[in-house]
């Protein structure tokens, strides 16, 4: 039994986490508190482009004292016993997400903006010596205010760790097959064949966040330049360079899977701030829809949880403008929150994601 000594293969266990993120929400909706929350959020270069003195200029000056008013009595009529819903679906999601990974992988949660913010967790993960990091931002889509922020954001972060994980990021998976499926399942509990229209209302966005081409293709009417995404099931979660081309490919895809026509259903944007958002506005379709004395299902495929934009705009704000121009019935669609397929599509989402590279 001569020769050199045989060993067994050493193994090494790669520890690895998840962090969850939303874009954040004040603390309370006190206007003092929206008020900080609304100067942090709109301060922010990814969500308003121009010259920081310009930003700041008429981020402070008119834009928050302006709305902070008008959004507090929003956030108090969202406010429930458990505070914010979006802060509160994303503990809840968190929650359960650990405790189905059996301990195999830690998930975190954070906020871009706000308390429990990407600075305060990850000062806390850095700690823990990971080998691998697994960032899901909670945006369908890719745009700079909201998945490229939190990019820039964690990458500022993680210079401050003495080493440095495997990074893998979900850039956007609003093409993800079990994804689709969730939302496809949620259009037809509500029976969008006893709908006249069915609107997939997205949020919106400053025209300037758009690439150069894209914008001047849609100043003069023309089609959107941009491709459709074109891979199959288990995608390269890339960002496409356009966001109302993704909104777009998005309803498309649902539309497909919901079985409904191209009468059947329109695209629309809310939730603008100022001049110069993405159309057609949600506001305005729905007008024009009221005045024709139709039906209304909305579809607002690009929040995954309850939040100002769904709870008060759509099923509220949106709902009494819709009635009071003539229109006939008016239902939305739930958000994700917590349902178990959303839970399961993030698991295969995350587990992809980590086998990918």
């Amino acid at each position: 039994m001569g020769g050199a000594p045989k060993h067994s293969p050493i193994f090494v266990a790669v520890k690895q986490a998840v962090l969850l993120i939303n874009i954040g929400t004040p603390d309370s909706p006190d206007v003092a508190d929206v008020q900080r929350f609304l100067s942090t959020y709109l301060n922010d270069p990814h969500v308003i482009m121009m010259p920081r003195i310009w930003r700041k200029l008429l981020v402070n000056g008119v834009i928050v004292p302006c709305r902070a008013p008008k959004s507090a009595r929003a956030y108090r009529q969202l406010w429930t016993e458990n505070g914010s819903p979006l802060r509160y679906y994303l503990g809840a999601l968190r929650r359960q997400l650990q405790e189905q990974a059996e301990g195999e992988i830690d998930v975190w949660a954070a906020m871009r903006h706000g308390n429990r913010n990407i600075a305060e967790v990850m000062n806390s993960m850095r700690k823990e010596g990971y080998d691998r990091l697994t960032v899901i931002p909670l945006f369908p889509q890719y745009s700079l205010s909201t998945t490229g922020t939190i990019e820039d954001c964690v990458r500022q972060q993680l210079l401050r760790w003495d080493t440095h994980p495997q990074v893998d990021f979900a850039r956007q998976f609003y093409f993800y097959p079990p994804f689709l499926n969730v939302w496809k399942n949620n259009i037809l509990k509500c029976h969008p064949e006893r709908y006249d229209k069915v609107v997939f209302s997205f949020h919106g966005l400053p025209m300037n966040h758009l690439p150069a081409a894209c914008r001047a293709a849609c100043r003069v009417g023309q089609t959107c330049p941009c491709p459709s995404y074109s891979g199959e099931d288990k995608g390269s979660f890339v960002a496409r360079p356009c966001y109302k081309a993704s909104c777009y490919d998005f309803a498309v895809r649902l539309a497909g899977l919901a079985a409904l026509s191209t009468d059947r259903y329109t695209v629309t944007f809310q939730s603008r701030i100022y001049k110069g958002w993405l159309q057609p506005y949600t506001d305005r379709v729905l007008k024009d829809l009221a005045s024709k004395r139709m039906n209304v299902l909305i579809v607002a495929p690009s929040f995954v949880s309850d939040c100002l934009e769904t709870k008060i705009e759509l099923e509220s704000e949106y709902r009494k403008l819709f009635l009071e121009h003539g229109g006939q019935a008016y239902s939305c669609t739930e958000a994700l929150n917590v349902q178990q397929e959303w839970i399961e599509a993030l698991q295969l989402l995350i587990s992809g994601l980590t086998v990918e590279k």
